[in-house]
Parts: C-alpha cells; structure tokens; sequence
C-alpha cells in the first residue's frame, strides 16, 4: 500500500525538536511534504541557521518515516530533506515600532561586568563560529573606548568606504565587521561624554549597511554605562552573552551585568567562563583562576551555561595576528571548547525565537 503525504505527517508528529521538546509538525517546521512512489521529499525549516543538531534531527525522521512506511507494508527507495532556516525577522517581532536594522533576523550583545575578562575574544570567536556554521553574521564593536577588533580581526589597514551614505562593513574570516578603531587614529583617544558614546555607538550600527544577516553580534563596553543602554532601546535585542572569568571578583561584577540587561528586558541567552583553565604546550590543564566559578554563578542564578573557553598559546597568538579562523583549525582542545560555546548559543536562540522574546524595553525614571 503506498504511503501518503497524510502518513508521512503523521510519522513527523512522532519527530521532537531535541532542544524545544515538541514536534516538528506542532512547530510548524515541516514546510512540504511530497511523496513519489517510493520516495520521498521534505523540507524543514529550522529555527537557526547554525543549528548544532541538525544531524540528529534528521536521523530521527529517516527512523520515524521509515517505521510509517513499514507499517503499511512499503519499503521506500530513499527520502530526500532539506533543511532551510527562514528566521523570522527582527522587524516581524517588533510590533507597531520602527526596526533601524530590518536586514538583522537576531541581535546578540556580548557584555560583562568588568573589563579584561575576556569579552571581545569571545564575541570574535562566536562571530567566526556562528559563521563556520553556515549562517550569515556581522560584528559589530561597540567598545567605543576600546575598540579591539582592528588588531583581532587583522583590520589595521582596512580602507573606509561608503555608499549611498552608509559605511561598508569589513568583510574578514567570513564574517562583516564595523569598528570605530579603523575610523580613528591608531593611537588616538577617546576622551568622550557619554552622551558623544551614546552617538558614535548608534551611528555605528545603524549606518552600516549590514545586509541581510543571519546574526549581529555586538561586543559591549564592560560595565552598565551608556552603550548597553542605548543598544537596549534602540535595537530589538534576541539576548545578551555575559562573560565572565571564574574568581569571585568577576563574579560579583557579571551578576551586575546580567541584573541590568533583565532590568532592560533583554533574555540573557547564557554565560560563557573565559580563561577557565590553563593548558600549557604539553597538553597538561592548570585551574590557574578556580575552573567552574562562572558556572556555578550560572546555575545560582537559573541561567544557561554556553561552556568554558581555556587559556592557550595559540589563542593569545591568533588574536594577535588578527587570526580568529586559526583557532577552529586544526581540531584541539581550543576548537572543541569554541565549538561547544557556539552551537550551544545557537541552540538558547533557537528556542528565544520560538518563544517570540522581543527586548524593545521602555524606561522609566522614578
């Protein structure tokens, strides 16, 4: 007895997605169902372009389809799926309100209590990750007073162009990237107010032409000052990465940070614990700062952990020489824990989108 399109549903309603725990049908992830004979064809629709668990997924509808057809005594030739990620859109999720960057479907900020933890290395290397992946993502350094990402994305020669009054974002390691640091000299200061912060910060982001994007990710100033203040009313923010570093003293800080972005209504999408441990030329680890502190400061406060990210050699060395690529290739320690952080990331706003978090927060000052 041939298998009909009703059936093949059917066997879908069986098939879960492994991070939001309901079925694909129930999602509205199965966009088209064709059968021929004995083959058939499907297309599923993700919720993110970098989907860490594609593979199982598509394992367990092969399983499901194949067990439908057998029960019905048919034994298909093949099955066909394509996987598409049409994400809805940041300017479908703000209702009634103008969206600066309609071309951005999810809008990351990287933030931290303190500075030198770690916070730019992290946005980098997601950025770079999250493109590895497949998706299409922008970086954008909003670290207006100390902008890294001309020395770590190797920018430092990178030529300023413009069209239709817009900037041209630096295309480097399969990413696009704006920073002020090509905008302004090497060595020059940034002596500003907050309120010259609060502009240079918007009209970094808003004259750029990002394109269609995938992900925007936005490394933020340490602290609660400005910057994190104006990108949380003006931009529709997906949700916030804090990093944080393992002692208590870091801690203490990113609890202020997480505190100020749910204060803003912004989802905080996880924690990452940079420099979590020391692995030396010979592979040997050393808990040079207290291994785990972040992550128990994660689970105190209910929030998803993204992962550890060890202090190497080689990622001191690929930063500096503007080389974020090199820290995925050649398979290792440091790739494995970069790639852990990612996909995971990419799983916390794949559920974000499913549950339509909009962060477009009002203030009000008593």
């Amino acid at each position: 007895m041939p298998l009909t399109k009703e059936q093949i549903i059917d066997a879908l309603r069986t098939v879960n997605d492994p991070e939001l725990h309901k079925d694909l049908v129930t999602l509205n992830m199965v966009k088209s169902v064709a059968v021929d004979g004995s083959a058939v064809d499907l297309t599923i629709e993700l919720t993110t372009p970098a989907c860490p668990l594609k593979d199982q997924i598509r394992h367990d509808i092969e399983k499901a389809v194949h067990a439908k057809a057998a029960s019905v005594g048919e034994r298909l030739s093949r099955i066909d799926i394509d996987f598409t990620a049409d994400v809805r859109s940041a300017q479908d999720r703000v209702a009634g309100k103008e969206n600066p960057l309609p071309g951005v479907r999810n809008i990351i900020a990287v933030g931290a209590g303190k500075g030198g933890v770690g916070k730019s290395t992290v946005a980098v290397n997601l950025a770079v990750g999250l493109a590895r992946f497949g998706a299409r993502v922008g970086l954008l350094d909003g670290d207006i007073y100390g902008p890294s990402m001309p020395t770590m994305l190797g920018l430092n020669a990178a030529e300023v162009k413009a069209r239709n009054n817009l900037i041209q974002p630096f295309a480097a390691h399969g990413i696009v990237a704006m920073t002020i640091g090509v905008l302004v000299e090497p060595e020059k200061p940034l002596i500003w107010r907050g309120p010259m912060a609060h502009g240079a910060f918007k009209q970094l982001a808003t004259q750029t032409e990002w394109g269609e994007l995938d992900y925007l990710i936005i490394d933020l100033p340490p602290g609660t000052g400005d910057v994190p203040l104006t990108l949380a009313q003006m931009l529709p923010v997906t949700g916030a990465v804090i990093v944080c570093t393992p002692q208590r003293v870091a801690q203490d800080d990113a609890r202020r940070a997480v505190r100020m972005f749910q204060q803003l209504g912004v989802p905080i999408l996880g924690v990452v614990e940079n420099m979590s441990y020391f692995i030396c030329e010979h592979g040997s680890e050393y808990d040079i700062f207290g291994r785990g502190g972040a992550e128990v400061m994660a689970q105190e406060m209910n929030l998803p952990f993204l992962g550890s990210v060890p202090i190497t050699p080689a990622l001191r060395l690929n930063s500096d020489a503007g080389n974020p690529t090199a820290n995925f290739d050649p398979p290792g320690p440091l790739a494995d824990a970069l790639n852990k952080v990612v996909q995971n990331l990419a799983a916390q706003v794949s559920m974000a989108t499913m549950r339509n978090v909009v962060a477009q927060p009002t203030m009000s000052i008593t």
